[in-house]
């Protein structure tokens, strides 16, 4: 779950990222971004009817919310995001979500590597 003081709430702010800043697509979500100055890192999320009925929105939703939260950390402050969902995130799994979030962080240069589970020496996860 997102803090309360991470989210996006206000129309204008998801305005404010959409129009002003940068983006990045990918097949199953739209990642958009904008470096605000002196705020904590915030995120907001888009998920239209045509990803399917509102029990495939929330379950979509929850899904790009968990991702995101676990790389909250890893993004630089008073950054911004957007993430809109696609037609195609309503059949896509976490992982692949993931995966596209994470392509799409990198492709702004926003971090650099996933956050994935320990690894030891060998590169095996632990």
């Amino acid at each position: 779950m997102l803090p309360a003081d991470a989210r996006l709430r206000r129309s204008e702010e998801f305005r404010a990222v959409m129009r002003g800043g940068v983006r990045a697509g990918r097949r199953r979500l739209v990642l958009h971004a904008l470096a605000e100055s002196g705020e904590r890192t915030k995120a907001g999320f888009v998920v239209s009817k045509a990803v399917g009925n509102s029990v495939v929105r929330h379950r979509v939703t929850r899904r790009l919310r968990h991702l995101v939260a676990a790389r909250l950390g890893t993004l630089p402050d008073g950054c911004a995001l957007v993430v809109r969902a696609l037609p195609p995130a309503a059949n896509a799994s976490s992982r692949e979500l993931g995966s596209d979030l994470d392509a799409a962080l990198r492709r702004l240069k926003l971090t650099g590597a996933a956050p994935e589970a320990s690894r030891d020496s060998n590169g095996s996860a632990v």
